[in-house]
């Protein structure tokens, strides 16, 4: 068997961001440490800091008054952000730049009246704080079908908006589709989709040519995760999005594979080694990294947290 390490893989510069600050607030605060949802889409990160004493919460009135409380990097919306505040909570705000720069541009539409038209998945996190900025100018589109069932009442007065972690080639097609209905509709002048989205779907279009098998680490409800399992599987390949090696089994394999390994941008490199020492372990496996782009991007600590890693 052949491994083939896919390398820009796992953490992205706002994962980094969002675990280390809650690794730090954890060490200056003691726990319990509260976090609005998960910090990142990744059972193995979440389990790590629930260990620690971080406490994961689906809603602000769980959190008790004047606890501290850190928003994830999915970021939140107003409301959520005014019933921290209500409860007098200590709020410290993991959102990845990157998002927050989608949320900065709805507000930016919404105030000069336009209707926002925001490609993404019905349900995820980023999505409903994204929409909560403006959720009366705001239309969620998942899927070409929904281009065409769109109505709008100014077609003059139109925006797009995506989802950070989409697949590159389906939003492509949805905005074609968009740009086909409706020629005046405007867009910020860079993407939304994040650099290590595509960095890492990049990768594994290009890497998974001469594999036969596709591993991707990265947990079930990783949005970016999910769309990097489905590009291996469109490609024909076999293809398994897995939190470790225990989710496999010795048959999911042949000892003639080549086997391309990634992980999601909220999947820590640990487990990928793990993965790999698996299949070492059960077929002797030979390892090769094969580097598309290299990634040097870093974001810094939010402010309040700035200072403490200063006094640390």
């Amino acid at each position: 068997m052949k491994i083939v390490l896919a390398a820009p893989r796992g953490f992205c510069a706002g994962v980094n961001m969002a675990v280390d600050s809650l690794d730090l607030t954890l060490q200056h605060f003691g726990a319990p440490v509260y976090v609005y949802h998960e910090i990142v889409h990744n059972q193995y990160v979440v389990d790590t800091f629930k260990q620690k004493g971080a406490v994961f919460v689906d809603s602000v009135e769980e959190v008790p008054e004047g606890s501290v409380l850190m928003f994830s990097a999915h970021g939140v919306s107003p409301e959520i952000r005014a019933a921290a505040a209500a409860r007098n909570l200590t709020a410290l705000d993991a959102t990845c730049p990157l998002v927050t720069k989608v949320h900065l541009e709805a507000i930016k539409y919404a105030k000069r009246g336009y209707t926002i038209v925001l490609i993404g998945h019905q349900g995820h996190d980023e999505v409903i704080g994204t929409m909560g900025e403006a959720p009366e100018a705001i239309v969620l589109v998942e899927d070409e079908q929904d281009v065409q069932e769109l109505e709008v009442a100014d077609e003059s007065k139109l925006a797009l908006l995506t989802q950070t972690t989409l697949s590159v080639d389906d939003a492509n097609r949805i905005i074609t589709k968009l740009r086909e209905r409706f020629p005046m509709i405007q867009s910020p002048p860079k993407g939304d989709i994040c650099y290590a989205t595509q960095n890492r779907q990049d990768a594994v279009k290009i890497l998974s040519d001469d594999a036969d098998v596709v591993v991707v680490l990265g947990s079930q409800n990783s949005s970016n995760s999910a769309r990097l399992r489905e590009l291996a599987a469109d490609r024909g390949k076999r293809a398994f999005l897995v939190d470790g090696p225990g989710d496999l089994k010795r048959d999911d394999f042949r000892d003639s594979d080549t086997v391309l390994i990634t992980a999601g941008a909220s999947a820590p490199e640990s487990v990928v080694q793990e993965m790999i020492e698996w299949l070492q372990r059960e077929f002797d496996a030979s390892v090769e990294t094969a580097t598309v782009r290299e990634e040097s991007v870093e974001f810094p600590l939010p402010k309040p947290l700035r200072a403490i890693s200063v006094a640390k």
